[in-house]
C-alpha cells in the first residue's frame, strides 16, 4: 500500500505521493467524480462518495493544500485577532471558533494584541499579509480600533466577535450585556441587596461600556444612590482586590463586578479583610470563566454562551465568504446579540437577619 508524502532525496528508495488518480482507480470512478467529493465542490450521490472516501482513506491519500489554495485562490485561514489570551475568557471563545471552523474545513491563525490598538492594528495587516481568507476580530477598543478594522474590513470578510466597533463597521455576533446585567440586578433585589456599587473597567470597549451603562441604567431601581458609587480601573484580579479597599467605606452590601476576574479578586481581599460573603456583602461577576465554580464562595456570575457565539461567527462568516466567491454584493451589516444566563452560586446568597440588623459592620472599617 502506498503512502502520501515523499522521503527527500539524497539516499534511500522513495514513496510516491497519493494522486486523484490513483484514488480514481481504486475508487471505480473518474478523476472529476473524485475531485468533486473530495474538494466538496458538488454533491454526488452518497454511494459514490462512500467508496471514493473509502479509497482515499485506504490509500491514504492526503489533499495538496497549497495546490488547491492556488487553484482556488483560498488559503482555507482565518486570521482570529484578540486583546489578551491571559483572560481566561478568550481562550474558551478561541477553542470554540476553532472547533466551529475546522468543522468547515477551516484552520485558525490567531494574533494577541496585548490589548494595544497600535499592536492590534500591525498583528491584522500581517494576517492580511499572509493571505487569510477572512478575519475575526475581538476589538481592543470600541474606538481606537475602528480604523484598523474598517480597512480591513473593506479588503476581506470580517467579523467582530465579543465586542464592537460601532455601527456599520462590520457584522458582528456578541452576548446581549445589557440583559445580562438586568439578570444580575434583578437577582440582587430578590434577596434584598438595597446598596449597591459597581467595579467595573475604565476605556472605551464596547463590553466595558455597556456592563456600565446597563448597571448605571437599572441599579436606580434597587438604590437610587447607586449611580454614584462606581470604580474604574481594569478587567484584572489585581484591580479587584485594590477596589474592595476603595467601596468599603461606603458600605456597600452588594458588589457587582464587570467581569470574573474583578470579582475574584474582589472575594479574595473581602475574605483576608474578614468580611462575609455573601453574609454581609454579596459579589457578583460577569462571564462564568472556569475560576468563578472555584472561588471561595463559588461565585455568582453572567455565563455569556460561548459556543452559541463561536457558531454564529462562523456563520456569519460563511455566507460573507461564499457571497465573495458567487459575486454577490455584500449587503447590509448584520449585528447579533445573544442571550445570557444568570448562574446563581453561593458569592450571592440572600442576606442574614443578623447581618440586616447589624448593619454589617466591616472589619476592614475597623483597620483603617
Amino acid at each position: 500500500m502506498r503512502r502520501s508524502g515523499v522521503v527527500p532525496s539524497g539516499g534511500g528508495s522513495t514513496v510516491s505521493e497519493v494522486t486523484l488518480k490513483d484514488v480514481a482507480r481504486a475508487s471505480g470512478c473518474s478523476v472529476a467524480t473524485v475531485s468533486r467529493v473530495l474538494g466538496g465542490t458538488r454533491p454526488v450521490g452518497p454511494e459514490i462518495a462512500r467508496r471514493v472516501k473509502e479509497a482515499a482513506d485506504r490509500l491514504g491519500y492526503r489533499p495538496n493544500q497549497v495546490a488547491r489554495a492556488l487553484r482556488s485562490r483560498s488559503t482555507g485561514t482565518i486570521g482570529l485577532v484578540l486583546p489578551q489570551i491571559t483572560n481566561p475568557f478568550f481562550p474558551s471563545l478561541v477553542r470554540e471558533v476553532e472547533h466551529a471552523l475546522h468543522a468547515e474545513g477551516r484552520a485558525v491563525l490567531f494574533a494577541d494584541c496585548d490589548d494595544d490598538p497600535e499592536t492590534e492594528a500591525a498583528r491584522i495587516t500581517a494576517l492580511l499579509d499572509r493571505q487569510v481568507d477572512a478575519l475575526l476580530v475581538i476589538p481592543v477598543d470600541e474606538t481606537h480600533s475602528r480604523e484598523a478594522v474598517a480597512r480591513a474590513a473593506a479588503r476581506v470578510p470580517l467579523v467582530l466577535l465579543d465586542r464592537g466597533c460601532g455601527p456599520g463597521v462590520a457584522d458582528s455576533v456578541a452576548t446581549d450585556n445589557t440583559a445580562g446585567m438586568a439578570l444580575v440586578l434583578d437577582h440582587l433585589a430578590a434577596t434584598g441587596r438595597r446598596r449597591l456599587c459597581f467595579v467595573g473597567a475604565a476605556g472605551t470597549d464596547s463590553a466595558a461600556v455597556e456592563r456600565l451603562a446597563a448597571y448605571e441604567a437599572g441599579a436606580g431601581a434597587v438604590d437610587p444612590e447607586a449611580r454614584g458609587r462606581v470604580e474604574l480601573g481594569d478587567f484584572s484580579l489585581e484591580w479587584g482586590r485594590a477596589a474592595v479597599d476603595r467601596i468599603l467605606p461606603s458600605r456597600p452590601d452588594a458588589i457587582v463586578c464587570a467581569n470574573d476576574l474583578i470579582a475574584v479578586g474582589a472575594l479574595r481581599r473581602l475574605r483576608q479583610l474578614g468580611v462575609d460573603v455573601p453574609g454581609e456583602v454579596a459579589v457578583t461577576g460577569f462571564d462564568d470563566i472556569p475560576v468563578a465554580d472555584l472561588a471561595e464562595p463559588a461565585l455568582t456570575t453572567v455565563r455569556q454562551p460561548v459556543r452559541a457565539l463561536a457558531a454564529e461567527a462562523a456563520h456569519l462568516l460563511g455566507h460573507r465568504l461564499a457571497g465573495q466567491q458567487n459575486g454577490q454584493p455584500d449587503g447590509p451589516r448584520r449585528s447579533v446579540r445573544l442571550a445570557p444566563e444568570l448562574v446563581v452560586r453561593a458569592s450571592s446568597a440572600p442576606r442574614t437577619a443578623s447581618a440586616q440588623d447589624t448593619g454589617s459592620t466591616h472589619p476592614a472599617e475597623e483597620d483603617r
